[in-house]
């Protein structure tokens, strides 16, 4: 996870300044279907991402169970989505009649 944290995270002087690329990686990483999950020798199951610009993976965790890898694989989904909501400044979610 720390290549994604360092690869997503964008911030100068406290505010964070998003540009298309890093738009356009996070919405990469909040599509589920560039995900897959690979078992390693030792049993456990490594969470992988594909690589937009070219076809490499890059490993992310290592869990114990499938339904670990793929609980993980899920948290990073909408942590992206969230991010990728953000960028989109603040939405109204009440109004109050006059």
């Amino acid at each position: 996870m720390t290549y994604l944290y360092y690869q997503t995270t964008n911030t100068t002087g406290g505010e964070a300044k998003v540009n298309e690329k890093t738009k356009k990686q996070w919405s990469h990483l909040a599509n589920k279907s560039n995900w897959r999950i690979t078992q390693l020798p030792n049993g456990y199951y490594q969470t992988e991402v594909s690589n937009p610009d070219n076809e490499n993976w890059h490993d992310v965790t290592r869990r114990e169970t499938l339904e670990g890898a793929e609980s993980a694989i899920d948290g990073s989904v909408e942590h992206f989505t969230k991010k990728i909501e953000a960028t989109k400044g603040p939405k109204v979610v009440k109004t109050f009649e006059k």
